[in-house]
């Protein structure tokens, strides 16, 4: 016999196989018994027919609870009604652990109750399905950026000292040098890479320290960063919108059954095409004010602003040009209005928010002191950012993209912690 995945079934129609993993769920009609079986690639029932096994298997199918360990073996069949398309015509089954009571069941579930039992939680044909998404745009990420010459860089995730701002930092002792601080990006090292290398992309965990409880803000993510020597700001916007076509075209096309449990509709993905709308600050203040809300020029835009621009359009939505005052010292000021600086945010519709900010870097060794100052920020701790004006400065620019936010868009999710295997949150560090 040959120990095979459900998702080769196709391969051995009409052949004995066996298949390892979970009893997902069982029911019994007559002197035949179903049992659906998941073993991580997919679904496959499973069908025990009194008679064609002994009354011992039969028992053991009785007895066994969900997400019991199992093997089993038995003859593959095209069976167009059953889950996945295939079934098998079991002949032997055995229990490799029983498991009893498992306290995820049909009915509903509070979330907290889901949090406290995300180990378990994850089993479920939801979470799996997102999960399987999540791995597959991780690999588009890496697979736009590899096959167009970038070099992923790995930046540290000890830190001394703040990239976006010295409040949504998370603090520790580093041994006899004082205090380090987990990354909040790695964009920095990421500049110095691309005056190495030209283009790269650093990818890897990153951390805030904000005391926000949206279900836009988780306090552990991932982020994907490209930093590109010679970019200008339309560069930089160029990257951008090709970068997410990619990654939604490739979902729709190689993860159609994991959207289809979503139930998520597709065709608002559809039309994530080249090119995207852009709008400058100004132009989308100007949508706020349209929609009667009272928006302050030279703030910052917040979840439910976000939600009425990106609502205007049918994809997402390239901001640029915000006011300098509201972006990190990093950023370069538009030559055209010094107010402004030369930032981009990406918008995703639905209200899903900002998932891409990125920017023109400041290359000029004088203003970028100037800036430091401005901020109140220790120039020693930059020296050897500086370093990268003193030594061969061009211009650059780069953004950062959130796996979460971009998960949760192309998924339909109401809340980011379902887009992450182990959500940390202000409230919630556990399991």
């Amino acid at each position: 016999m040959q120990e095979i995945q459900i998702s080769n079934l196709k391969d051995y129609v009409g052949q004995e196989v066996t298949l390892r993993g979970w009893l997902f769920n069982k029911r019994s009609s007559g002197k035949v018994k179903f049992i659906i079986l998941r073993d991580g690639t997919g679904y496959v029932q499973c069908v025990f027919f009194k008679g064609n096994v002994t009354d011992d298997i039969l028992n053991s199918a009785d007895r066994i609870g969900r997400e019991s360990s199992i093997e089993i073996t038995g003859i593959v069949k095209k069976e167009p009604r059953a889950i996945g398309g295939y079934e098998i015509d079991a002949k032997n089954l055995m229990v490799i652990n029983e498991a009893r009571d498992y306290p995820i069941t049909p009915k509903e579930h509070g979330i907290e109750f889901l949090l406290d039992h995300r180990h378990l939680w994850l089993r479920s044909k939801r979470q799996v399905a997102i999960l399987k998404i999540r791995h597959r745009i991780i690999k588009a990420i890496r697979d736009f950026f590899d096959d167009r010459g970038f070099t992923l860089m790995d930046p540290p995730i000890l830190t001394p000292n703040a990239v976006e701002g010295t409040s949504t930092l998370f603090k520790t002792e580093y041994f006899d040098l004082g205090s380090a601080y987990l990354t909040q990006s790695g964009q920095l090292y990421a500049e110095a890479g691309a005056m190495a290398l030209g283009k790269v992309y650093t990818f890897g965990p990153t951390f805030r320290a904000e005391k926000s409880k949206t279900r836009r803000h988780l306090t552990e993510f991932w982020m994907v960063e490209p930093e590109v020597a010679f970019f200008d700001l339309n560069d930089d916007m160029d990257l951008a919108e090709e970068f997410l076509e990619y990654i939604v075209q490739t979902i729709l096309k190689e993860k159609k059954e994991e959207l289809n449990i979503l139930e998520r509709d597709t065709s608002k993905l559809e039309k994530v095409k080249r090119p995207l709308p852009r709008i400058s600050y100004d132009e989308a203040v100007e949508i706020l004010k349209k929609n009667n809300v009272d928006f302050e020029w030279g703030n910052d835009f917040g979840g439910a602003d976000e939600t009425i621009i990106s609502n205007q359009f049918d994809k997402p939505v390239i901001v640029h040009r915000y006011p300098a005052a509201v972006k990190a010292f990093y950023m370069k000021r538009d030559p055209e209005n010094s107010k402004l600086a030369l930032a981009v945010d990406v918008l995703a519709p639905e209200g899903y928010g900002e998932i891409i900010g990125g920017s023109q870097r400041e290359d000029d060794l004088n203003i970028l002191l100037e800036r430091i100052k401005e901020y109140n920020l220790p120039q020693e701790a930059f020296e050897w950012y500086l370093d990268l004006r003193r030594y061969g400065s061009v211009p650059h620019a780069g953004f950062g993209l959130g796996l979460e936010r971009t998960v949760s868009w192309i998924c339909g999710l109401d809340h980011l912690r379902e887009a992450i295997p182990f959500p940390r949150m202000i409230y919630r560090n556990t399991p």
